[in-house]
C-alpha cells in the first residue's frame, strides 16, 4: 500500500493518492527491499518541479503502471529537498550512465541499494517496457545485472575521491586570470550571462565576477556583470509585478521561464543586487531588492519567523487544470482591458509585441529597455514614466491576486532559511531598512530555538511544528555564513561564538582527516553507497566551498591558526582541479581572501554601531569587519578599546596601521587600495 500519507513533504503527500505503492526512505523499507529479494525503484523530485508532475500524471496515477510497479519493485518516493544526500548519491549514478541528470529522477538499483538503471523523465509505454525488461533480466540472468552494479559501484566511488595535492600553490592572480581569459569565452555579451540555454542565474559566479571586477579595475568585467543583472531584472525571469525570481529561464534571453520559484535562488540573488547596488547605486538594483523581500514577507515568511520553501511552476488555468506558467503570463486581450488608453506605451516598456510572445496568445512580461530610454524616445518625462510603471504593476497585481494561485511549498529548510535570513541582512547593510534586519534575527532566532538540538546538532526540515531529519553539511555552512554576516551588522559576538560552535561540530561529525574535506552526511547516520563530499558550486555554492569561506573569516576574528590551515589545505587541493571556473566561483572567491587586496577592518568605542553601518553600506568585498562599544575578549579586538574614543584599524596581514577616529579617511583609503 502507498505510506506516503504519514509524511510531511509537501512532494509526497503529492503522491500520497497514487496507485503505486510507495514507500518513505527509511531502514525498515530498506531492510524490506533485502527481505524480499526485490529490485528497489527510487523516484526523486520535488514540489515545484514541472515534468514531476507530469510523470506523475502520465505514469504514477496510473494504473496499468501501478501494476507493473507494485508486482516487482519496492517503491521508493524522496524529496530531493528533504534529502540532498540520497540526491546526489544516485544523481552521480544517472549521470554515469546517461551522461546527463535532471529531474524527476528514476533509479533502479539492487536490493543493497547499488544502482542499476536511470534516467529522468520518461513516457508511459516507455517506463512500463523498461520495467518489465529490468525485471526479466534480474529474473533470468541475475549475474548480468550484478556484474554491471559492481562495476558503477566502483566508478562512483572513485569520483567521490578528491585528487590531492602536496605540491603548495601560490595563491596569486595567475591562476585567475587565465581561468577568467577561458570563461570569458562563454559570456552573452547581448544579453549577459552564459551563452547557452537553458539559462541559470548561478548568483556565486557574479558574486565573484564583480569582486574580481572591483579588485582589479577591470571594468569590461564590471560591465559584463551589470548587463547581466540588468537583463536578468527586466524580466520576464523577474516577476516585476510582484517581485521574486523564478528558477532558470527556458531561453538565451531570460525571457520565459520555468515559472517555479524558490527560497535558495532568491535569498541568494538579494544579496547579489544589494552587492552590486552598494557598488553601483543602480535604481533598478534597489528595485529588484525591495520588491523580491516583499514578496518573501508577504508570501513565504511565517509567524514564527521561518520561510516557507517554494512556490510551483503549475496553477490553475481556467478551465481547472494544471498548467505552467497559468498564473504569470497575459493574453493581450486582458492587458487591453486592464491598462485601456495606456495599453499602447505599456506595450512598449513590456513588449507586447513578437519579442514578448510566448505560447498560446500569452505573453510573458519582459523590458529590453531602460526606462530612461524609452522616456526619450516617447518623449515622457521619466518620473512620469516611472510612476506609470508603478501604477501599472499595481493594477496587474490586483488583477493576478484574483487568480489560483501556484501551489505552495510550506516545508522549511534549514540552509534555505539561512541564505534567506543573509539576504535580508545583506539588504539592511546596502539600504539601511531596519525591517530587514528585524526579519532577519527574527529567523536566526526561529534557528536556534527550533532547529538546533540541544545535543548540538541541526535539523534540516521543519513543518507543523516539528523538526525532523538530521542536518547535512550544507545546513551547518549557510547558518553559519548567516550568523557571521548577523555579527556584522550586530557587533554582537554571541553570532561568533554559536557559528565556532557548529564548526567544532562539523569537525567532530563531518571532517574526513584522511580526504581533507568535509563529508556532507554526518558520521551520526547510517551511511549510503558511497560517501559525497560537496566541491563543485552550482545553483547553490558547494557545502565545502562555504565552509572554507568560513573558516577564513573565523580564524582572522579568533586568531585561530588551525582554522586558517584546514581552509588554505582544501584550498589549495581544489585550485589545481578546476577547468571550469563557473563550478569552482566561491573556491575563487576564497582565493581572492589570500591576496595582499585582503584587510580586516577593527572598530571599538560607542560609535562602532554608527560607523560599522556606514561601513557596510559601501561594497568592500576584500575586508573583514568587527567591532565593540565595549572591551571585548574577542581575539581579534582585543586591547583595541580605549576609554571615551572611538578608534578604527585598518589592517593588513596581521599588522595594522595606526588607529585613527577619522572614519572618512579609512574609508577613502580602502577605496584607494582596493
Amino acid at each position: 500500500m502507498n505510506e506516503l500519507n504519514q509524511e510531511t513533504s509537501p512532494y509526497l503527500l503529492q503522491h500520497a493518492n497514487n496507485p503505486v505503492h510507495w514507500k518513505a526512505w527509511n531502514e525498515k523499507t530498506l531492510a524490506l527491499a533485502k527481505k524480499e529479494n526485490k529490485l528497489i525503484l527510487i523516484s526523486i523530485g520535488y514540489s515545484a518541479c514541472h515534468w514531476c508532475h507530469v510523470m506523475e500524471h502520465e505514469s504514477f496515477e496510473n494504473e496499468e503502471v501501478a501494476s507493473v510497479m507494485n508486482a516487482h519493485f519496492i517503491n521508493i518516493k524522496i524529496d530531493r529537498e528533504e534529502r540532498p544526500d540520497i540526491d546526489a548519491v544516485y544523481m552521480k549514478a544517472v549521470q554515469i550512465m546517461t551522461g546527463r541528470g535532471g529531474w524527476p529522477m528514476n533509479v533502479v538499483a539492487l536490493p543493497d541499494g547499488r544502482p542499476i538503471w536511470g534516467g529522468t523523465y520518461f513516457r508511459k509505454n516507455e517506463w512500463i517496457n523498461s520495467l518489465e525488461k529490468l525485471q526479466e533480466i534480474y529474473i533470468q540472468t541475475p549475474e548480468t545485472i550484478l556484474d554491471y552494479a559492481e562495476k558503477l559501484h566502483e566508478g562512483l566511488q572513485s569520483i567521490s575521491i578528491i585528487p590531492k595535492t602536496e605540491t603548495t600553490t601560490d595563491f596569486n592572480f595567475e591562476i585567475l586570470e587565465k581561468l577568467i581569459e577561458k570563461w570569458q569565452k562563454s559570456f552573452d555579451w547581448d544579453f549577459g550571462g552564459m551563452a547557452r540555454a537553458p539559462k541559470f542565474m548561478m548568483p556565486t559566479n557574479y558574486e565573484f565576477l564583480l569582486r574580481y571586477a572591483y579588485q582589479t579595475n577591470n571594468s569590461k568585467l564590471l560591465e559584463f556583470v551589470n548587463l547581466t543583472l540588468t537583463k536578468m531584472a527586466f524580466g520576464g525571469l523577474f516577476d516585476t509585478v510582484d517581485g521574486g525570481f523564478s528558477r532558470y529561464s527556458v531561453d538565451i534571453k531570460w525571457h520565459v521561464p520555468h515559472f517555479e520559484k524558490m527560497l535558495y535562488d532568491n535569498g541568494q540573488l538579494v544579496s547579489l543586487y544589494a552587492n552590486a547596488y552598494k557598488l553601483t547605486k543602480n535604481k533598478l538594483y534597489k528595485e529588484v531588492i525591495e520588491k523580491t523581500l516583499n514578496f518573501v514577507e508577504k508570501e513565504w515568511l511565517t509567524a514564527e519567523g521561518s520561510f516557507f520553501s517554494a512556490l510551483d511552476a503549475d496553477s490553475l488555468n481556467q478551465e481547472k487544470h494544471l498548467e505552467e506558467g497559468a498564473f504569470y503570463v497575459w493574453t493581450k486581450t486582458e492587458l487591453q482591458a486592464i491598462l485601456q488608453e495606456d495599453f499602447e506605451l505599456f506595450s512598449e516598456v513590456f513588449n507586447v509585441n513578437e519579442f514578448g510572445f510566448w505560447e498560446h496568445e500569452n505573453y510573458v512580461l519582459i523590458q529590453n529597455q531602460s526606462l530612461e530610454q524609452i522616456s526619450k524616445q516617447q518623449n515622457i518625462a521619466i518620473e512620469t514614466l516611472e510612476q506609470k510603471k508603478k501604477s501599472w504593476e499595481q493594477k496587474l497585481y490586483l488583477e493576478r491576486e484574483k487568480r489560483n494561485k501556484p501551489r505552495l511549498d510550506d516545508k522549511c529548510l534549514t540552509s534555505w532559511n539561512a541564505i534567506m535570513l543573509k539576504g535580508f541582512v545583506d539588504a539592511y547593510k546596502a539600504l539601511n531598512d531596519e525591517k530587514y534586519l528585524k526579519i532577519a534575527l527574527q529567523n536566526a532566532n526561529f534557528i536556534i530555538e527550533k532547529l538546533w538540538n540541544v545535543d548540538g546538532n541541526l535539523f534540516r526540515t521543519y513543518k507543523n511544528g516539528k523538526a525532523t531529519i538530521n542536518a547535512y553539511l550544507e545546513d551547518y555552512v549557510h547558518v553559519m555564513e548567516a550568523f557571521i554576516s548577523l555579527y556584522e551588522v550586530t557587533f554582537d559576538e554571541n553570532w561568533l561564538h554559536k557559528t565556532k560552535d557548529l564548526v567544532h561540530h562539523c569537525l567532530d561529525y563531518f571532517y574526513d582527516e584522511k580526504e581533507q574535506f568535509f563529508r556532507f552526511t554526518s558520521r551520526q547516520d547510517s551511511d549510503l553507497i558511497t560517501p559525497h563530499f560537496e566541491v563543485e558550486d552550482n545553483v547553490i555554492p558547494a557545502a565545502n566551498s562555504v565552509m572554507a569561506n568560513v573558516l577564513f573569516k573565523l580564524s582572522i576574528y579568533f586568531e585561530n591558526n588551525y582554522f586558517e590551515k584546514i581552509s588554505q589545505q582544501m584550498l589549495q587541493h581544489i585550485i589545481p582541479t578546476i577547468d571550469y571556473p563557473s563550478a569552482f566561483s566561491n573556491w575563487l572567491n576564497l582565493l581572492l581572501n589570500f591576496s595582499e587586496q585582503q584587510k580586516e577592518i577593527a572598530i571599538c568605542g560607542e560609535k562602532t554601531i554608527e560607523f560599522g553601518l556606514k561601513i557596510n553600506q559601501h561594497y568592500f568585498p576584500n575586508a573583514i569587519i568587527a567591532g565593540g562599544k565595549n572591551v571585548s575578549k574577542l581575539p581579534f579586538l582585543e586591547n583595541r578599546f580605549v576609554e571615551n574614543e572611538t578608534l578604527l584599524y585598518l589592517c593588513q596581514n596581521r599588522t595594522c596601521q595606526k588607529p585613527t577616529d577619522n572614519l572618512e579617511e579609512i574609508l577613502i583609503e580602502l577605496k584607494l587600495q582596493s
